[in-house]
């Protein structure tokens, strides 16, 4: 996406900027003091995404906000780059060269399982919570099916065009989002539509879904070393509820907490009640 089209209004624009930290040219949004603590969004998404949830943490916390590579404003330098471990990589490196150290990592969907996987190389390692965090891998034929069709369209010519035509018109957007268990404001919609209606953007959410793999990370999950909290929408459809106490069972220090009549996108319907389980969870684990 060009920064220059969207400057004026897209939320907290006051509080961006640009970093070039190899590979990739980052947007980042910072605002608030006090501890740390890093927010990660999810496949598709944006610093948009913690709209609502990013000015109640900064009364509290220094919160930085970092749009993924390819998507939202960053630029990615590296295409190949685009999975699990390499994101949390890059991430990191972007922390060590900026200086930040993370007392706190923040992950809806996606962005959960990056911060489980930054976590889990940081020493000491940062309390992780994951809001409606997408720690699942596909079952039977469609553990096989889904990343191959992922790898197929990541390298398929036009396929961002074609999807940003057929699904950027005001009620496919809605219907997109309707579909994860959510319901937001037309306001909030809007941003959607811009991510999706711009090719770039797409084109580096298909070559994150291409190169996902959650295997490794899930495999290590046992021995991770930082309190974690998941927290679930209940009416999550794009991640099934169970997941997270699945995984937290298999957690030395993970909890759960469901929040009931909210879906996938859980921070941006209330945020108040998603911040107050994180500020209590973080009152514990903060240092």
């Amino acid at each position: 996406m060009e920064w220059d089209t969207h400057k004026g209004d897209w939320p907290h624009a006051q509080h961006s900027r640009f970093v070039l930290c190899k590979p990739h040219r980052w947007h980042v949004q910072e605002m608030g003091e006090g501890p740390l603590v890093l927010l990660l969004h999810g496949a598709g998404g944006g610093t948009q995404s913690w709209r609502h949830l990013m000015p109640l943490l900064a009364r509290h916390y220094r919160v930085i906000a970092v749009d993924l590579p390819g998507q939202g404003f960053t630029k990615s330098g590296a295409q190949q780059r685009m999975g699990l471990v390499p994101m949390a990589q890059d991430i990191a490196g972007l922390c060590r060269d900026q200086e930040w150290q993370p007392q706190a990592i923040i992950g809806h969907s996606a962005g959960g399982a990056i911060a489980l996987e930054m976590a889990g190389h940081m020493a000491p390692a940062p309390p992780v919570i994951g809001i409606n965090a997408a720690l699942g891998n596909f079952k039977g034929l469609a553990g096989l099916l889904f990343p191959l069709m992922a790898k197929a369209l990541a390298m398929t010519p036009m396929v961002a065009r074609l999807f940003t035509a057929s699904t950027a018109r005001p009620g496919s957007v809605t219907r997109l989002i309707e579909g994860t268990g959510s319901k937001l404001m037309a306001e909030d919609l809007r941003w959607y539509r811009a991510l999706i209606s711009d090719p770039g953007h797409v084109d580096g959410t298909l070559a994150m879904m291409a190169q996902w793999d959650l295997g490794p990370l899930l495999r290590k999950l046992p021995l991770h070393p930082s309190p974690a909290l998941l927290i679930v929408g209940d009416q999550d459809k794009a991640v099934p509820p169970s997941t997270a106490r699945d995984v937290a069972r298999k957690m030395p220090q993970a909890q759960t907490t469901s929040l009931p009549g909210l879906g996938h996108l859980a921070h941006e319907e209330d945020a108040e009640a998603v911040f107050s389980e994180i500020r209590a969870f973080l009152d514990q684990n903060i240092i």
